[in-house]
């Protein structure tokens, strides 16, 4: 019975038969086969014979390491990761009580793809903590009594992570678990190619329609698939860095996106795009998105909100209906490559001098000649939205829709800045002047088929003075 994985649950209890073995009469109660209260605890996309398994990074850390001065390499390796029994000659070294012929406690197997074997921790009563606040990103720490060790995942399932920490916690409360374990195994190489990170699908043919796209994915290029909108079980992805969505047919954008909290590049070219939501510059993407490719839609303004994606590096907008930059493009200080070729642009707004570039094109663009006229807009005396405006903006006092009225955050985001650095709201001269791109950027192709490379500027001025 012990070859066949029977075990005895507690003392005066019969012996159990997992392959269905009839037990004397009278015994009924006691051979009836129970589900295990391991069941909860089962995570999701595990294998039927029990043998919890979660695909992640790991990283042991030894807690001694400060102690002697050392420091751990402070990074993850692939791994399968299960919760299964602890082979028999293993016993006597872990420690682990009961009777010869026994339950075999339960264990943490660590197998990674240079020791299928794997590493095995014991479970009951070994557990001193976990960490759970980023679970949600895929990432948990198991703190270990002895070895004093912690166990770093990440980069795991979330729902997955979830069911596993819980069979860790009935593991270390010593339920009842082991009719549903099985002994530790060799792990094979097959398991570890379910940590694809790249994927690209150019055809319409190779689209997966009836599965999931790989949870670790990093990368993930789905284009030629005449998509009229993002599958939602890309924005599953938590781990995603680079998602391209060329050449396809989708003409919104969804909110959720916002939701990839790693996500460093978005490609969108070559689809029909009209606009770009002020909640996705206002989400996550302010934090992580790098480089931004739009070319090649029907995009005819950005929100005023785009300026908030800071840590933009590239920026391509070649191909739209695009009428005019953000005003407040300044902002973006680390911006480095601008591609806006082949709209319908007809002056640049007066923070573009802000910019500092290496690469810029602007080829094609419709820019008018610079007005000799200036357009005079000043009230004097000044009203007192006009300088309560000007104070709010110029001491940089916070404000907010919970604060003031909604209309007044607005006026105030949409404030213009005169040459000298102040803020007009309603009360300005606007004028347009000649500006040469190569005071903003290393390298700048040419504005026209006549070799030029200036552009006009719209300025603001909030006094006579200035």
């Amino acid at each position: 019975l012990r070859k066949w994985g029977a075990l005895t649950r507690r003392e005066g209890r019969q012996v159990r038969g997992q392959l269905g073995l009839r037990t004397p009469s009278g015994g009924g109660g006691a051979a009836r086969r129970e589900e295990g209260s391991f069941k909860a605890g089962r995570c999701a996309g595990s294998p039927g014979s029990g043998a919890m398994k979660l695909h992640c990074e790991v990283e042991v850390v030894s807690r001694h390491l400060p102690c002697l001065g050392l420091r751990n390499r402070g990074k993850g390796v692939r791994a399968v990761l299960s919760v299964c029994q602890q082979k028999p000659d293993s016993r006597a070294r872990s420690g682990a009580g009961g009777e010869r012929g026994g339950p075999h406690p339960a264990c943490l197997l660590i197998a990674t793809l240079k020791d299928k074997h794997g590493t095995s921790y014991q479970l009951k009563e070994n557990i001193e903590q976990f960490f759970t606040k980023f679970m949600d990103e895929g990432k948990a720490t198991v703190r270990l009594k002895k070895p004093p060790v912690d166990i770093c995942l990440s980069k795991a399932n979330s729902s997955s992570l979830k069911g596993f920490l819980s069979a860790l916690r009935l593991a270390h409360k010593g339920c009842d678990v082991e009719g549903r374990l099985s002994t530790a195994t060799p792990v094979k190489t097959s398991e570890f190619e379910k940590f694809k990170t790249k994927m690209a699908i150019t055809s319409k043919k190779d689209y997966p329609l009836s599965k999931n796209f790989p949870y670790s994915l990093e990368h993930l290029q789905v284009s030629y698939c005449e998509l009229v909108r993002v599958d939602m079980r890309m924005l599953c992805l938590k781990n995603l860095r680079k998602l391209d969505l060329s050449h396809n047919h989708i003409k919104k954008l969804p909110v959720t996106i916002g939701d990839l909290i790693h996500l460093q590049v978005l490609n969108l070219n070559d689809n029909h795009l009209e606009s770009f939501s002020v909640a996705l510059c206002q989400s996550t993407l302010q934090k992580s998105l790098r480089s931004l490719d739009l070319s090649k839609n029907k995009i005819k303004a950005l929100p005023m909100q785009f300026c908030q994606l800071r840590e933009l590096t590239d920026l391509k907008l070649d191909d739209n209906e695009l009428m005019r930059f953000p005003f407040k493009i300044g902002q973006l200080t680390n911006l480095r490559f601008l591609s806006a070729a082949r709209n319908k642009l007809p002056f640049l707004p007066s923070e573009f001098k802000n910019l500092s570039l290496e690469y810029l094109d602007l080829f094609g663009n419709t820019f008018e000649q610079p007005k000799f006229l200036p357009v005079i807009k000043l009230q004097l005396p000044l009203t007192l939205l006009e300088s309560s405006a000007r104070t709010v903006l110029y001491k940089r006092l916070p404000y907010g829709s919970h604060i003031i009225p909604f209309h007044l955050c607005q006026d105030l985001d949409t404030a213009k800045t005169c040459v000298c650095g102040r803020f007009c709201l309603n009360s300005f001269i606007q004028g347009t002047t000649t500006m040469n791109l190569h005071s903003v950027a290393h390298t700048v192709v040419l504005v026209d088929n006549m070799g030029g490379t200036e552009a006009p500027v719209t300025s603001y001025f909030c006094s006579l003075a200035c």
